[in-house]
């Protein structure tokens, strides 16, 4: 593009998060079955498509303008910054709500990696905490991290694109280790099911399941 965007042609700090959070990533999900890696991997894209536009080349901005007449006068590398019309302003705004959706879904995903994680050790069924308000927090607090950063705070065509590809690959994965655990837990697994959610806290619920994603919470 002609016109130069802000915020982009900064590489090094494009690949320097794509490596840190991709670290992260394999880290605490810890692939296992190709299921699983399948699933880590469609998050793998996300990752690296969403920050090479955030701090590479502003790729979605560019297709927008160049072949769906959107105003270049006033581009920002934010498509909501641009979309909006309110520059810096509306980039702040996206960020901060992002963020805090960042925030609270890492918070979410960590207690309920340090909850399953004590379970294992002991080899039990975890019920407790996190794990009373939803049956996989976990996956929970990455959906909510992953729709926080791109498409609140920064969204593209391709983590927009990409996001319903993640809950859908994890609603699978998600599915299938719940075979594996009812035929170790049988029946006790089975009450679980009937009376916690999958993903979405009842509505009662979701400011006790904020509060419980702490990670100075015991529960």
């Amino acid at each position: 593009m002609e016109q130069h965007i802000a915020h982009s042609g900064a590489w090094a700090l494009a690949i320097l998060m794509i490596v840190g959070i991709s670290w992260f990533l394999y880290h605490y999900l810890a692939p296992k079955t190709w299921r699983e890696w399948a699933s880590a991997g469609v998050v793998q894209a996300f990752i690296i498509a969403l920050y090479a536009e955030m701090y590479g080349f502003p790729l979605t901005i560019y297709l927008l303008s160049r072949f769906f007449g959107l105003d270049r006068g006033d581009l920002n590398a934010s498509l909501w910054s641009t979309l909006l019309g309110i520059g810096e302003a509306g980039m702040m705004i996206s960020m901060l709500l992002g963020y805090a959706l960042v925030l609270l879904g890492v918070g979410i995903f960590f207690q309920g990696w340090r909850q399953v994680h004590r379970a294992r050790q002991q080899e039990g069924l975890v019920t407790d905490g996190l794990y009373r308000l939803v049956r996989h927090p976990q996956y929970t607090g990455l959906f909510i991290a992953l729709f926080g950063e791109g498409v609140v705070h920064w969204p593209t065509l391709f983590s927009v694109g990409l996001f319903p590809v993640i809950v859908f690959a994890y609603v699978m994965l998600a599915r299938r280790e719940e075979q594996h655990v009812l035929e170790e837990f049988g029946d006790e697994y089975r009450a679980y099911q009937q009376r916690v959610p999958m993903f979405v806290p009842r509505r009662e619920q979701w400011r006790e399941f904020v509060s419980s994603s702490s990670l100075n919470s015991d529960d």
